[in-house]
């Protein structure tokens, strides 16, 4: 019986196998073609340029990416720092295939992720990402309280916390500091609960901002506590036409608001402006490039009565009534303070944008900017007094500091820093970014090549010591030495002295205490073999006439790729 039922039901099925068939063609494998290219491979995350700051020493990362081949994928490799993390041989789909994982380990410094991709003919590419994991931020200024950066993105480094997305916002390619900025675009905008604020009496916001005049009129920051009007929380918007556009701020006093008609922003001019408000108990500010614009009073404080939220790069849900929308231009380096900043705070805030190394020397000889420790020559230590902060460097016989010129090295420079004069020796070298002598490999006490770089020193007696800059144009060496005017007495002043130089295509100038001790005509330095910066001594690059290492003190060392106004140097002593 068994047997009946197992023939009966085998030509049942070789039945419907021949009914299914009819009048369908038989498959037959078809030629794929010749291969025309290797694959193409798109890394999503981590973006190229991506910084993490997180408190955390060792964090994690997303790892995105798409690979695509005209006839079929072979394997895929992914490496983190030269080590494979993954690999992929076999795919569902054999043409496209994206994959996604979260990368543990991920330590402070830089780091590479690569993606390699290979076709079954063959054909390989490979794609890049390079990103850091920075240490925890510290806030730089007083009273700040809030910044983001927008470098790759919208994580705000103080709090730690992600903004809140609405819609699609996004990059804008470019930056003025780092390697990205923000741009909301239509419809978009970034929210972050003011629950993570201190909002007082006095408040105050900069960012680096390039103007799109389209829309008309835009919203930037809003901090509003009611849809239906303005008595409360803030309102920095822009509006007027193509070739101008007002920034403006409206703040809600309680009972009513009161207006700051600021100023304009040239459009066509198309470059990075910085916008500052501040608000105190009495009255708001707006400044452009450092400069006070306008100023609004205030008939009393502000009131922050229901505001809930900050809106970044729009006017939100409560100031959208006059078309102060999302706003298509890109802002950068956003940071909020719970003080009332002064023009001078804002001017050295500008300088500052453009540092490119911090030494304080509070205990350490690390770079803050780059997050590197400096190479140490012999047996420099610690003044046990700091000009700021705890500390200073104090120099020592045969004794220096040395970084990388990594980073630092700009068609304009500036450096400044805090200084305790010590005459003896009568002469030292102080910063110095200059060449090898090759012509004079095997004796390093006559290292004097000056066709490139710059040698910063002083030298004279023990009652008179000349600070002296020396740059290299490419074919010459130039000198600016402010004789009188740039000599300082050690036994009339024991005390800490500002020092300040910065480097243009077009000139040089010295500066003591914020005023100008030499200024002179100069085309442009030039930084070839230019890879070792000394601090605190000539060597080992500028040994021949003695400028050696100096027993003086220093601190507060900063390089800036910029020539810095005579205003911007006065700021930072303060």
């Amino acid at each position: 019986m068994k047997k009946i039922n197992r023939l009966i039901f085998g030509i049942f099925t070789l039945l419907l196998m021949v009914s299914c068939y009819e009048g369908i063609d038989p498959i037959s494998q078809v030629d794929p073609g010749q291969d025309k290219g290797a694959p193409i491979v798109t890394i999503m995350r981590p973006a190229n340029g991506l910084e993490i700051q997180v408190p955390d020493l060792v964090t994690s990362t997303m790892v995105q990416f798409r690979v695509e081949d005209d006839i079929e994928i072979g394997s895929i490799s992914v490496m983190l720092n030269g080590v494979e993390i993954a690999s992929y041989d076999s795919f569902i789909d054999y043409r496209i295939a994206s994959f996604e994982f979260m990368q543990d380990n991920i330590t402070t410094g830089d780091h590479v992720l690569t993606v390699t991709a290979t076709d079954l003919a063959g054909n390989v590419t490979t794609a890049t990402s390079n990103f850091t994991k920075s240490p925890p931020y510290t806030p730089m200024f007083a009273g700040e309280q809030f910044y983001m950066p927008f470098d790759g993105d919208f994580t705000e480094l103080v709090s730690v916390i992600a903004a809140g997305e609405v819609g699609s916002p996004g990059f804008g390619g470019s930056a003025y500091a780092g390697s990205n900025s923000y741009k909301a675009g239509t419809d978009n905008y970034l929210t972050f609960p003011t629950s993570e604020l201190t909002l007082g009496d006095n408040f105050s916001g900069t960012f680096w901002y390039k103007v799109n005049a389209t829309p008309d009129r835009a919203g930037i920051l809003t901090m509003g506590g009611d849809v239906d009007d303005r008595t409360n929380g803030l309102r920095l918007l822009r509006e007027g036409g193509p070739e101008n556009q007002r920034i403006k701020l409206n703040v809600g006093t309680g009972d009513t608001d009161r207006w700051n008609d600021g100023g304009e922003i040239n459009v066509a001019a198309g470059g990075w402006v910085h916008v500052a408000f501040t608000i105190s108990a009495t009255e708001t500010k707006i400044y452009l490039n450092g400069m006070e614009v306008n100023t609004g009073t205030l008939s009393a404080p502000i009131d922050w009565s229901g505001t809930s939220e900050l809106v970044i790069g729009a006017g939100g849900p409560t100031f959208s009534y006059w078309d102060h929308k999302s706003d298509s231009s890109l802002m950068d380096e956003l940071r909020l303070f719970d003080t009332t900043l002064s023009q001078n705070e804002i001017t050295s805030m500008i300088a500052q944008g453009n540092q490119r190394m911090h030494v304080n020397f509070n205990g350490s000889y690390n770079d803050n900017v780059r997050d590197i420790e400096a190479t140490i020559v012999g047996t420099p230590g610690f003044a046990g007094e700091g000009y700021a902060g705890s500390n200073a460097y104090k120099g020592a016989e045969d004794s220096y500091l040395t970084f990388p010129t990594t980073g630092l090295l700009n068609n304009q420079f500036s450096a400044a820093f805090w200084y305790k004069l010590n005459a003896s020796p009568d002469r030292a070298g102080i910063l110095v970014i200059g060449p090898p002598d090759s012509e004079n490999a095997n004796f390093p006490s006559v290292q004097n090549k000056r066709t490139s770089g710059f040698r910063f020193f002083r030298e004279g007696g023990p009652t008179n010591q000349i600070f002296k800059l020396n740059v290299g144009n490419g074919t010459e060496d130039i000198w600016f030495d402010g004789g009188a005017a740039a000599t300082i007495d050690p036994t009339a002043n024991d005390g800490w002295i500002h020092l300040a130089f910065t480097i243009s295509s077009t000139e040089c100038v010295v500066y003591i205490n914020g005023e100008v001790v030499k200024q002179g005509a100069f085309t442009g330095v030039d930084w070839t073999d230019c890879d070792l910066f000394s601090v605190m001594s000539g060597a080992p690059r500028f040994t021949e006439w003695g400028h050696k290492s100096d027993l003086s003190v220093m601190d507060e060392l900063r390089i800036f790729d910029k020539a810095l106004s005579q205003t911007e140097i006065q700021s930072l002593m303060f």
